[in-house]
């Protein structure tokens, strides 16, 4: 198994100071990926900005043709393109992400927002009864989102326990690729069902407005792509930035206190533990189609690059003092969610998420504190984060 690479590595809070000298002296380095197949690196957020935007020089590349990838089947590849927009560049790209995009509007976002304040509610509710300590991972970061999830999807109120307990195998990164294969196609399965449930019924959910768009003439393995697409880029990210933004509150009392006093500006308190914790390491590596130059190094047709968003968002052309946390600051220009054509197409989703979470948590909980010295951080996820965060008020 290779070893950790340089851009998934973490000291706490922290990507590891070796990426920071990397950007602050070289800016484009060559390394091996997890795959243990060399990468360009790209470290700075100018440099990340500049290969996201140019999705004609610098290509969206589908896992299955990332060298030292796990060969899929014909079968298998067939159930992983369709409608997954993060394997396709413009223009099927551009189709499918204007289908999307109604789902994703500011209007439709205030339409959701009272249930996720009223699932929040919930779970604050269930952690008060219960008494300390409590572990706000499985009982707080991990459900809330899932609901979301749930809710946007039209998943019925009897499935959402099994759905729930489904979903949390499919990020278990202690399982063989075996196994988290078979857990995906499980998963898949669900999401089929799901459809043929709102082809027969469309209901007032994602599925359902698809369904009914019939310009839209998307099919069954398209609808489940989107579904799983979905799952993946809104539950995974959205749940450890919920659990180790949390952490970092409470390691920042002033700030965590300001939350609390000043509650409109969870907003801004969002912006930038999303910049400043960074828990996606990269996006999907992008391959380059052309010669191009890119950080004084000329590269050919064919090469992977990598993009350090952790390294890219403590990049002091971001941002004064880029190290320092400061939830009163203006951050809205970090790359945590991409940038370009790519640009995280839910972020407006997770961000009403966090902002709701994170108040109500402060809000109810003003005495909230760590029971454990250290921190249960899961250094080896695809998702940066954390395993557990017990504690107490």
């Amino acid at each position: 198994m290779a070893a950790m690479p340089l851009y998934m590595r973490r000291v706490g809070f922290d990507p590891d100071p070796a990426i920071a000298e990397v950007r602050d002296r070289e800016g484009v380095v060559r390394v091996d990926s997890a795959l243990g197949v060399p990468v360009w690196l790209v470290t700075r957020v100018e440099d990340v900005r500049r290969v996201y935007g140019d999705p004609l020089r610098f290509g969206n590349s589908a896992p299955h043709l990332v060298p030292g990838a796990p060969a899929l089947s014909e079968e298998e590849l067939a159930a992983a393109r369709p409608g997954n927009l993060l394997v396709f560049d413009p223009p099927e790209h551009t189709r499918l992400r204007r289908l999307l995009a109604p789902e994703f509007t500011v209007r439709r976002m205030r339409r959701l927002e009272p249930r996720v304040h009223e699932i929040v509610r919930d779970h604050l509710d269930a952690i008060e009864r219960q008494g300390p300590p409590a572990d706000l991972v499985p009982d707080f970061a991990l459900p809330v989102p899932a609901l979301v999830i749930c809710e946007l999807l039209g998943v019925p109120a009897e499935d959402r326990d099994a759905f729930q307990a489904r979903y949390a195998r499919y990020f278990d990164m202690t399982l063989s690729f075996d196994e988290r294969v078979a857990v995906q196609f499980e998963a898949k399965d669900y999401l089929a069902r799901l459809v043929a449930r709102a082809r027969r019924e469309p209901g007032d959910d994602l599925l359902g407005m698809l369904v009914r768009d019939t310009t839209a003439d998307l099919t069954d393995r398209e609808l489940v792509g989107m579904a799983d697409l979905l799952l993946l880029a809104g539950h995974e990210t959205t749940a450890n930035m919920l659990g180790l933004g949390t952490l970092a509150l409470l390691r920042h009392p002033a700030q965590f206190r300001l939350l609390r006093e000043e509650p409109d500006r969870a907003a801004a308190a969002v912006e930038e533990l999303l910049r400043w914790l960074s828990v996606v390491h990269t996006g999907v590596p992008r391959v380059t189609t052309t010669d191009v130059e890119l950080g004084g190094h000329a590269l050919g047709p064919g090469e992977l690059v990598v993009c350090a968003l952790p390294a890219a968002n403590r990049d002091p052309a971001l941002v004064p003092d880029p190290e320092r946390l400061d939830v009163t600051r203006a951050a809205g220009s970090h790359v945590a969610f991409g940038h370009g054509v790519h640009h995280c197409l839910g972020a407006p989703l997770a961000r009403m998420e966090m902002r709701i979470a994170f108040a109500a948590l402060a809000r109810r909980f003003p005495g909230l504190r760590t029971v454990d010295p250290e921190p249960d951080y899961r250094p080896e996820a695809v998702v940066y984060g954390l395993s557990s965060l017990r504690v107490t008020w």
